[in-house]
């Protein structure tokens, strides 16, 4: 093997987010931070929709200004029962846990080069095109990291800890053979960026739209220049009979869709379509011996409430704090990662309820028609909002949405002609 040629107190695998996020922390507070990216900045990731809870974040960073002269404002969310037509808008502002009342939708290729540029700008040593191809443990006990650069030429690193900021590659994760797919939400998507697409002109204006339909379910999310990002996401029922092109098949599911149907109308696409598979992943455990996952190089669940970049963002947080005490106390390092391997898996968890029901009718029909009873609403918009942590406020909502839900899948199931004449129509309200 190849003598390694250069140290560091940190090496980060993966420019994105999460990885961005905590080469700018540990770089902010003197760790001497390398940064690999295998691609070159801009490029593209899906992903554009945000959160109230990342706005803490970026000022965090220093790059709230940034951002928001990149995004479009985004007030809430609006859900679109594509049978009816029936829709429920649920406005960040409403909430009194959101703090920020708003968030922003960015396109992800500026959004993630703001924070790869910021990582750097605070001394990280950060190198674009670079793609980590081995890590062992040298005979020091440090680990020894291998890379290949663009012009062929390998990089050997010896560094204290390791942040495995991989995402959906999955680099450790992969290699250790601990990744688990859930069977729970196994989805695919489809997506492409369009223009001329129908957009609201009201007090929600810039909110990202969920049309719920048979299969699955749709998003459109406004980006800057009068864009607009639109996907289908579908279990596999959805996609296990395509025989036609990928562009001609989303081309299909857009037509298929009433409510989806009607804002298309006008619509020009303006990208190539892309897919994505195997949604929702999630390894056994998330850290070792100078080393942690971060981000989706640890888990990713389905993106149905656009939680994906504050996780990222959360770890990133976490992640430079575990690295920087593992540097002075490996057990203190050790215990942070534990803890924080729990308080994640518990918000993926929560976010995680929602979403392996939103296909289900009575799930739908509560998002329809919201009861604010025991302030269920609010608790509701609050993990909208992206408070992954559980306020006390929020235990009494969440534990009467969930009673709710469950009494009434109760009764659909004992008393089926019952439960539908309980539907609520347009207007009506549950529970």
């Amino acid at each position: 093997m190849p003598a390694a040629s250069e140290t560091c107190d940190v090496l980060v695998i993966g420019g994105g987010p999460a990885g961005s996020t905590a080469a700018a922390l540990l770089a902010e507070r003197g760790a001497d931070v390398v940064l690999f990216e295998k691609d070159a900045h801009p490029r593209f990731h899906i992903g554009e929709s945000l959160l109230p809870r990342n706005l803490r974040i970026f000022e965090r960073l220093g790059v709230a200004d940034r951002v928001a002269a990149i995004g479009v404002r985004k007030p809430g969310a609006e859900f679109i029962l594509d049978e009816t037509g029936q829709s429920v808008a649920f406005p960040f502002a409403g909430s009194p846990l959101t703090g920020a009342g708003h968030a922003w939708q960015v396109c992800r290729a500026e959004f993630d080069q703001v924070l790869f540029e910021t990582a750097r700008a605070k001394g990280a040593r950060a190198a674009e095109r670079t793609r980590v191809t081995d890590v062992t443990t040298a005979a020091d006990g440090r680990l020894r990291v291998t890379a290949s650069a663009a012009d062929g030429a390998e990089r050997v690193l010896l560094a204290r800890f390791v942040l495995d900021a991989s995402g959906r590659d999955t680099f450790m994760a992969s290699r250790l053979g601990i990744k688990q797919s859930n069977k729970r939400t196994n989805t695919a998507a489809v997506f492409a960026q369009f223009r001329n697409v129908a957009a609201r002109t009201d007090e929600m204006r810039g909110a990202i739209s969920i049309h719920l339909v048979r299969d699955g379910w749709f998003w459109m999310i406004p980006l800057p220049g009068e864009a607009m990002s639109v996907g289908f996401v579908g279990n596999p029922s959805a996609f296990r009979q395509r025989r036609d092109p990928l562009p001609e098949f989303f081309a299909r599911r857009l037509q298929e869709s009433p409510s989806v149907r009607a804002r298309m109308a006008q619509a020009e696409r303006i990208s190539e379509v892309m897919s994505a598979g195997n949604y929702a992943y999630r390894a056994r455990r998330s850290w070792g011996d100078r080393w942690l996952m971060i981000g989706d190089a640890f888990g990713f669940i389905d993106p149905v409430f656009s939680s994906g970049v504050l996780l990222a963002m959360t770890a990133g947080e976490l992640g430079a704090d575990i690295a920087a005490a593992w540097l002075v106390n490996p057990r203190k390092g050790a215990a942070l990662a534990r803890r924080s391997e729990r308080r994640l898996c518990a918000a993926m968890d929560r976010i995680g309820w929602l979403i392996y029901r939103i296909n289900t009718p009575v799930l739908r029909q509560l998002f329809l028609s919201p009861s604010n009873r025991l302030g269920m609403r609010d608790g509701v918009v609050a993990l909208l909002a992206g408070h992954l942590r559980l306020d006390p406020r929020m235990i009494i909502p969440v534990l009467a949405f969930r009673c709710v839900y469950y009494i009434l899948s109760a009764l659909r199931r004992i008393r089926p002609s019952a439960a539908t004449a309980a539907r609520p129509g347009p207007a009506g309200r549950c529970c």
